[in-house]
């Protein structure tokens, strides 16, 4: 072999390196003619995409004996199922306990009335009064019987002119500034027109003859200025005049059903019994009557009795202690007691009826603001204020808790009345309606502890039940929520307490 031969082959054994060192770049040929690294993949030749079944397809498949049975069975079970939920809704409908209509309520029977006797004393003026209808409207109360502020001078009917404003309290202009403020809070303005209010007599001892017809004049004068009613003193004088009907005409003659709101005819009465009251509602056609029955008769057994005569006509009876006089409620109780009053008066079958103050226990004449206000950090300490105005917020707050509870409470509105106890310094009744929550007072305004039994005969047809909850309590240590046994509520001297049970069917 030559020596071009040899370096030719060393040459060929060079480049030829072995398949399992060469890399992997595919651009040699692997064995069975694939490239060096490559995968292999299987691709199906027909690859089937489900499409669905065409309309054609559908109504063909739908058309056969096994799908229209199907969907036969299927419409039978929806109505039979349809028909089954309608009927077991009628069955519970049937069964159920039918809600008892509630009675014609007016404004005057939806929350307590504030009496503003003195307006100087209250807010200085009317335009003072204004500005205090944010205050009142946090109490929730529904009317204020403003006044008398009309002009005259004490026991002399020729000075008496109902139809004008006694300067220094204020101006028409003023007076319809109250009104429109208070109507848009839903507050309701009485105005009080008894003529003498200055005087001995209400009505003037020199025998006016004229007077009835003056007072039905202003009545319509004030009416159409806006007023929501009138309120009168004496009122059994009132309704034996023989204009009393042309008065009654002029308030409550115009009212029709589709009123949106009753134009009120009041008055005061003092010194009658419940049945004579129970009468003069009856016969005279008056809206609503407040009495002195709660600052006259002191007992329980009396008070009982007196809301049983009157609980029927609980829509035109108003309850207040102190209130026809037009005294503050500490004035005829002890401050103690005002809580425990305050709870009686709002709980009772009627209209509780407060004196501007009643709601922070005022004891004197000029009304006290901002009693939640706690004095400046610069202010010099005196801590029989301080306990006086915090003795103030806690009656505050007591009051609007009460009037908050009894506008929600239908038992408390309107509710059914049913005495459950009473004694010489305490007494128990029971408030009730259809299918809402239920409520018992109880409260002990004697000085020594008293142990109450509360139960209904059989004849009633009410059944009270073994315990109840407290709702409100004057004393701290009945919490809010605490169970208590009904045939042996504890009172403290001087306590109070409202229970609550809810509806059983």
């Amino acid at each position: 072999m030559s020596k071009d031969t040899e370096i030719d082959m060393k040459e060929v054994e060079l480049n030829e390196m072995d398949p399992e060192k060469q890399p992997m770049t595919g651009d040699g040929q692997a064995a069975g003619g694939e490239k060096n690294g490559s995968v292999k993949l299987k691709v199906p030749e027909d690859e089937v995409t489900f499409t669905g079944l065409s309309k054609e397809e559908l109504m063909k498949v739908a058309g056969t004996p096994g799908w229209v049975r199907t969907r036969w069975v299927l419409l039978v079970l929806f109505w039979l199922g349809w028909v089954g939920m309608l009927a077991g809704a009628v069955v519970i409908i049937v069964k159920a306990p039918r809600c008892k209509p509630i009675p014609e309520m007016s404004w005057w029977n939806e929350g307590p009335l504030y009496q503003i006797s003195d307006v100087e004393a209250f807010s200085a003026n009317l335009e003072g009064l204004e500005g205090k209808l944010d205050d009142l409207n946090q109490l929730k109360v529904k009317g204020l019987v403003l006044g008398p502020i009309h002009t005259v001078q004490g026991n002399q009917s020729s000075t008496l002119d109902l139809q004008k404003i006694d300067s220094p309290l204020g101006t028409e202009k003023d007076l319809t500034a109250v009104l429109q403020k208070a109507q848009k809070k839903g507050i309701s303005v009485v105005l009080d027109l008894t003529p003498d209010y200055m005087g001995s007599n209400p009505w003037f001892t020199d025998g006016a003859d004229d007077i009835m017809e003056k007072i039905k004049a202003a009545a319509e004068y004030w009416l159409n200025l806006g007023v929501d009613g009138i309120k009168l003193s004496d009122l059994t004088f009132a309704t034996n005049s023989a204009d009393w009907a042309k008065l009654r005409a002029a308030v409550q003659g115009n009212r029709t059903d589709d009123d949106a709101k009753k134009r009120a005819l009041m008055g005061v009465v003092e010194g009658l019994s419940a049945p004579e009251m129970s009468l003069l509602v009856n016969t005279s056609g008056v809206d609503l009557v407040l009495s002195d029955l709660l600052s006259k008769n002191r007992g329980g057994v009396e008070r009982i009795k007196d809301m049983d005569t009157l609980n029927s006509q609980q829509m035109s009876v108003g309850w207040g202690l102190g209130a026809a006089q037009k005294d503050h409620l500490s004035e005829v109780a002890t401050k103690d007691l005002i809580r425990l009053y305050q709870l009686l008066l709002f709980t009772m079958p009627g209209t509780p009826v407060f004196t501007y103050g009643d709601e922070i226990g005022l004891d004197a004449k000029e009304m006290v603001w901002d009693v939640e206000k706690e004095p400046s950090k610069d202010a010099p300490a005196d801590d029989a204020a301080e306990a006086l105005r915090t003795e103030r917020v806690t009656i505050r707050k007591w009051f609007k808790s009460l009037s908050d509870l009894r506008g929600k409470e239908r038992s408390l509105l309107h509710g059914d009345y049913y005495p459950l106890h009473s004694s010489s310094s305490s007494l128990s009744f029971l408030r009730l309606w259809d299918q809402s929550e239920r409520y018992i007072t109880a409260v002990n305004w004697g000085s020594q502890p008293e142990t109450l039994s509360l139960k209904l005969p059989p004849t009633e047809g009410v059944q009270l039940p073994e315990s109840a909850k407290v709702k409100q309590s004057t004393d701290p240590d009945q919490a809010a929520d605490s169970t208590v046994s009904l045939d042996k509520v504890t009172l403290k001297p001087g306590q109070a307490v409202l229970l609550q049970f809810p509806y059983t069917g």
